[in-house]
């Protein structure tokens, strides 16, 4: 994995993980009994933005540590998640099977 594929896997993973954050302790201008006119009851009073992203970035980096950790060993290469055996046999099969 080069620098880039490094970083691009970094910002998926940031970005899968703050989409699943921003909805959590998200207080909405109707519970807070404090409606602005024309806007929506569901719409967020209180967002804490900045401590997702802090919490975000802290979660992205333990997923990418594990995740790159795991594409650098090889423990888990595409061969091993091809359910359809597409890929055709592995070199080590093929050697087996020649006998």
């Amino acid at each position: 994995m080069g620098i880039a594929s490094g970083i691009v896997l970094f910002l998926v993973i940031w970005s899968m993980t703050f989409l699943t954050i921003i909805p959590i302790r998200i207080q909405t201008q109707g519970e807070a009994g404090d409606v602005v006119p024309g806007t929506h009851d569901g719409s967020p009073q209180k967002h804490h933005l900045k401590k997702k992203a802090w919490l975000t970035t802290a979660i992205a980096a333990v997923l990418w540590v594990i995740i790159a950790g795991v594409i650098f060993t090889g423990a888990v290469t595409v061969r091993d998640i091809d359910m359809f055996k597409r890929m055709g046999p592995s070199a080590s099969e093929s050697h087996e099977t020649d006998g």
